[in-house]
């Protein structure tokens, strides 16, 4: 029984221990936690912003088709001004998110470093919206312009019957639910984990506050 008293003793003080190294060290470790995932969120962006740049660059130096194609499609005011706000929606995302890192990396207040993982997650919530809205409307917009620009297309979709338009406009719904499950799957992975351990250290700096 002695010794039984002896390890509940040495137990709580071990718990006393570790709650005084929790108060003085926590908001530390928080902060470079914290500061290091904004950081990786920032690579991701650039990369991804690579990506696209590659995936529109390449095709268009590769194929002379595409070329033609997409030498077309930029006629169209509509085409052109929604690749240009795409492009400076991600590159507004990239400058938000330094943004927010450098706010993290400099601050010394637990409150502000809250503020800025708050901020943090809406940007990222609003950026994974606008880009699964940018899909759901990007394949009819593309096949919008295809039956205006291409006359084959444009007479087969003519001569179409009621029943193969039903089963067109299944196939576009279709195709961009697939592409919508994938991107936010893509994304899901992708920002979702590196915001749920955000979201963890924000919860952390919530109880020091308490």
């Amino acid at each position: 029984m002695d010794e039984l008293e002896l390890l509940k003793r040495d137990w709580k003080k071990g718990e006393t221990d570790f709650k005084s190294y929790s108060d003085s060290d926590i908001y530390p470790m928080l902060h470079k936690k914290s500061s290091s995932i904004v950081k990786t969120l920032f690579y991701i962006s650039i990369a991804e912003l690579v990506f696209w740049l590659l995936a529109s660059i390449l095709p268009y130096l590769l194929s002379s088709n595409f070329r033609e194609k997409l030498e077309k499609s930029y006629e169209n005011p509509l085409f052109l001004g929604l690749s240009i706000f795409s492009y400076v929606v991600i590159l507004l995302f990239i400058y938000l998110l330094f943004k927010s890192y450098k706010s993290i990396s400099s601050t010394d207040s637990a409150k502000r470093l809250m503020e800025s993982i708050l901020k943090t997650r809406k940007v990222i919530k609003y950026y994974v919206a606008f880009n699964l809205f940018m899909i759901f409307i990007s394949i009819p917009l593309s096949l919008y312009f295809e039956y205006n620009e291409n006359p084959e297309f444009h007479q087969q979709i003519v001569e179409f019957s009621t029943n193969q338009m039903l089963i067109l406009y299944a196939f576009i719904v279709l195709v961009a639910g697939v592409f919508l499950v994938l991107l936010w799957l893509f994304y899901r992975l992708i920002y979702g984990v590196l915001l749920k351990r955000l979201n963890r250290n924000y919860d952390e700096l919530k109880k020091l506050e308490v």
